[in-house]
Formats: structure tokens, sequence, C-alpha cells
């Protein structure tokens, strides 16, 4: 078998779990990883095990990577996606695309034109029951939608003293908590339902006026032993909370609460659909089960098992019934798709994952979300 050969460009949170999880798949070698600086980039590819390290110039200039894993803060993702695609790379790039509009235009437009493989981390998608929900609404088992509630929750930016570089706008973007993990639950509310967002009325609050911003670095959920004297106060421009109305193309109605600091919700992304012939609701603290509602009969749980999932769903399932399947797993699943049309070596015409037109789509709907927040008004999409 000929292995893909695959660089991942940044280590914080997420990259070593996109390391991770490409190191499931039999036809993929992790060979490089890229960091702000060759020393930086040294010791974590020891760290992680990996034979190559390079800064983003020099990765750039090695042939026989093929791919390339976009990891990096938000600032970074629209230059380093743009230099890799004209490099001839397939990319897969975290979310969001870019910061701007314009930006994430761009690079859908490079990545048409090249034809090269690009797709954006929106993960989540690839939990099997979120894949059952949406095949179930397909095959007619929910009905007409008649209305959408979710939520994203966490606390990890609970205290004052939490901080990270998504608090900072230059690097992360003009929202926060509805880029950051908003972005994931509005693009799993339209994949799941096949319904368009076509307004939104949008109201922030921000928490934590001021954060004590440590004077030393700190990774994503890390713990934090720090001293009053490693702290500078700084002010914070971005919405711990949010609160979005919205209206489908279906003429119906759904609203989403998205929070960093909602005390014990670790990582809890919760959608409820309800149907004129049932009700799902799926939560991703407990990913291996959905609740079916029904108004004449016995209400359902029904538990990830393939022999119980429609065959479009089952391909996400690598263990049997009673075997959870978590995080970790959304991202081999996702990359399992993405990596067969590597293989192919081009975009498919009809790509199963989410490209960086859904990576584009996203923006501009969290860009309408921030307009509504500013304007306190209706905004459409």
């Amino acid at each position: 078998m000929k292995k893909i050969k695959v660089a991942v460009v940044g280590t914080g949170f997420i990259g070593p779990a996109h390391i991770e999880a490409l190191r499931r798949l039999p036809n993929v070698e992790v060979a490089a990883l890229c960091e702000a600086n060759i020393e930086l980039a040294t010791d974590k590819a020891a760290s992680l095990g990996i034979e190559r390290a390079y800064i983003f110039e020099d990765l750039l200039k090695q042939e026989d990577i093929e791919c390339i894993h976009i990891c990096t803060p938000n600032f970074l993702h629209y230059s380093q996606s743009k230099a890799a695609l004209l490099a001839g790379k397939h990319v897969v790039c975290e979310k969001p695309l870019a910061t701007k509009i314009e930006e994430a235009e761009e690079l859908v437009k490079i990545a048409a034109e090249s034809g090269l493989v690009n797709a954006v981390h929106f993960n989540l998608r690839y939990y099997p029951l979120v894949r059952q929900m949406k095949t179930m609404r397909e095959k007619g088992d929910l009905g007409e939608i008649y209305s959408i509630l979710g939520s994203y929750l966490q606390d990890w930016l609970f205290y004052q003293t939490d901080y990270n570089w998504r608090l900072e706008p230059d690097k992360s973007g003009d929202s926060r908590a509805i880029a950051d993990i908003g972005s994931h639950l509005l693009d799993v509310t339209e994949y799941i339902t096949g319904l368009k967002i076509t307004e939104v009325m949008a109201d922030f609050s921000t928490v934590h006026k001021t954060r004590l911003k440590p004077l030393k670095a700190i990774e994503t959920y890390s713990g934090k032993m720090l001293q009053a004297s490693d702290y500078q106060e700084v002010p914070i421009n971005t919405e711990d909370h949010a609160n979005v109305l919205l209206r489908f193309d279906n003429g119906n109605k759904g609203s989403v609460t998205v929070s960093q600091v909602s005390a014990g919700r670790k990582n809890r992304l919760n959608i409820e659909i309800s149907g004129s012939k049932a009700n799902f609701e799926w939560c991703s603290e407990k990913p291996n089960e959905m609740w079916i509602g029904k108004r004449d009969g016995a209400n359902q749980v029904l538990m990830k098992d393939p022999s119980l999932f429609y065959r479009e769903a089952q391909s996400l399932i690598s263990f049997p019934g009673g075997h959870n399947e978590g995080f970790p797993d959304t991202s081999k699943q996702l990359f399992k798709e993405v990596y067969a049309a590597v293989a192919e070596g081009k975009q498919p015409e009809n790509p199963t994952y989410p490209t960086f037109a859904d990576g584009l789509r996203e923006l501009i709907i969290c860009e309408r979300i921030i307009e509504s927040h500013r304007k306190q008004a209706w905004v459409k999409i």
C-alpha cells in the first residue's frame, strides 16, 4: 500500500488531535510537523514521534508531502491555506476557514480552480448518530420540521483568570463563542435538517469585561498553576455568551444558545429538532444515544449500533453496538472520507465531507450574527 504523506501545521490542542486521528488510517503517514520556529517544531516533532520538522516556508518545498493540515490560530488559516493550495498541496483546514468573508471567498475560488482536495474540520458531523438523524430526516422519519432548539455550552473560560489566544480579536476574529463553537452547532443544524438559515437575531454578553492574561504561555485546556504576579489585566471585546433567534427557509423558526462560561458544561452540544412525525434530541456528552419523542406512542432511546442504523450512517461506525465511540473517532471518520479523495488526486464532484464552500457558508452566517448583535435587529443571511 502506497502511503499518503501528510504534514500538520500547529501543535496546540487540535493539532495533536489531527495527528492521532490520521495515524488510525492505514493509507496515511504523518511525515512532517510544522511550527512557528524550527526549535519549537523540532521539539514538538520529537515529543509526537514525527521524523521531520519544518517552518512553514520550508514545508511547502517538500515535494513528497501531498496534504497539509492547518491547525494554527484563526488569523493564519487564510494565508497558510492559500499558500498550500498554490504549492499544489491538498488542504484540510481547521474552522473558521478565514477571519474575513472575502478571504474565504478567495480560498473557495482557488480551491475550485486547482481541483485539489479541500476540507474544513467540521468533525461534529461525524458522530454516527448525527448522520443517522440526517438520514432519518431524509427518509421521512422526522416529517416536516417545526422548530429547532440548540445549545453549545462550555466552561473553560468560566474564570476571569482563564485565558487563551481566542480572546484576542486580532488572532481569532471579531466573534469568539459564536465563531469558535457556535459555528459547529450551526453547521450541524443545517447538515441534519437540510434547511438553510435565512435570518438571524442575536444578542451577545461579555461576562468578564476584563481578564487576567498570563505573562507566560499556556495551552488550551491545560492546567493553570500561576501566581497573581504572573498576570496582566486586559479588556475583553468578544462574547462569552450568545443567544440567537433563527428563521429557516421552510418558514419555521429556531434558536441557539452558545456559552463558554457555563460551569460544569465541559463540551456540551445539544440539539433538539421537532418534526410533524417525531422529535429528535442528541447531546455530544452522551454521543452514543439519541432520544426519539412520540405523541401517540412510547418514546425511544436509539443506541449507536450498526445493526439498527440506516446504511448511510453505518459507514461511520467502527465497532459493534455497546462499544462506545466519541470525539477522537469523529476526526478519523472525516479524514477517512477526505483521504479517499486524496488517493484519487482531486476533489470529488459531490464531496461527502465539509469543504471550503461549507467553511465560507459558516463564516457568512457568523458575520451576519455579529452584525445583528451590533444593530440589535434581524439580519438576512
